[in-house]
């Protein structure tokens, strides 16, 4: 079943003053279009530097609120490494213990930050994919808390409330752009959208399940072969996501891996703004003039993550 904007209503309600409320930020761009007036929402500000917290929180308080949730197990969740951090954000807030599993490709800077917040790591296999099973199985032994990385009703719901914030600091009409990995911030702001609103979903060229979702007329397995791979390395586009987009003003956008590395190092040469490729990506399709504003609207980009290390070098 699709999400809903009462799913949306139902998680600001939950997590509303547990998490901080991510700023705009109004400026112009030098693009192949020539130069564009965008607002950046900055959601890397987030707790755990990235969006994710948002649904892993929701999803928490919800189970709790309906006895599904374990003191002793706490909550178990496999990653690339972003929602394993919003997933232990959430069971500290919460008082649970967390449990991780994350490829052994996961950046060592995210592996860090999952230690400092006192989870349980195991890195497993090469893919997203492989994390996924293995934290399955270990679900069924220890009674954890299973939450999914991007499709799980209350995971898409909480990543959806940034959609009323954009719609509150920014008036009228938006053209909201942001990358793609397994879909949950995509289908959650599709969720949010209201008439009159657009919604682009980005992705690399060598990591792109949701463009072949929509070439396919569903979704399919894909390979994998991009720098922002660690982030949105995704290979099938999630269920929800393909539900909640069906039939709204959502289209898809592909980016070179080139493109992406060259949006990075310019939000941090122009702006100091440091983030992960995988963030970079939806910036990337503004600078190369394929995404501009609809007629009417303003052109919001979301800055979802910055659990990177501190090099733009590449």
């Amino acid at each position: 079943m699709p999400v809903t904007t009462s799913d949306i209503d139902a998680a600001r309600d939950r997590i509303g003053g547990r998490l901080r409320r991510t700023p705009i930020f109004r400026t112009s761009l030098e693009t192949a279009a020539g130069p564009t007036e965008v607002v950046f929402k900055q959601e890397y500000l987030q707790v755990g530097g990235c969006f994710k917290a948002r649904g892993s929180l929701n999803a928490v308080l919800h189970a709790r609120t309906e006895g599904r949730l374990d003191q002793d197990g706490g909550v178990l969740v496999a990653s690339g490494g972003n929602a394993a951090i919003g997933a232990a954000w959430a069971a500290r807030i919460a008082g649970v213990p967390a449990t991780v599993v994350v490829p052994v490709t996961a950046p060592e800077v995210k592996v860090q930050s999952l230690r400092a917040l006192g989870a349980t790591v195991h890195q497993v296999g090469d893919r997203y994919q492989d994390a996924a099973d293995a934290a399955l199985e270990l679900a069924g032994r220890s009674g954890a808390l299973l939450l999914h990385a991007y499709d799980q009703p209350d995971i898409v719901a909480g990543a959806g409330t940034i959609g009323p914030e954009l719609s509150t600091d920014v008036d009228g009409p938006l053209t909201t752009v942001v990358c793609v990995g397994g879909g949950g911030l995509l289908g959650g702001l599709a969720a949010a959208l209201r008439p009159g609103d657009h919604l682009v979903g980005v992705e690399p060229v060598g990591a792109s399940c949701l463009r072949q979702a929509l070439d396919a007329g569903g979704p399919v397995t894909v390979d994998l072969d991009s720098v922002a791979a660690d982030s949105l390395g995704a290979t099938r586009v999630g269920d929800l996501c393909w539900a909640t987009i069906a039939g709204r003003d959502v289209t898809s956008v592909v980016v070179s891996d080139a493109d992406i590395v060259d949006a990075r190092r310019m939000l941090w040469t122009d702006f100091r703004i440091l983030v992960e490729h995988g963030t970079a990506t939806a910036v990337a399709a503004v600078l190369s003039g394929q995404v501009r504003a609809e007629p009417g609207t303003t052109l919001c980009v979301v800055l979802c993550g910055a659990n990177t290390r501190l090099d733009i070098s590449g």
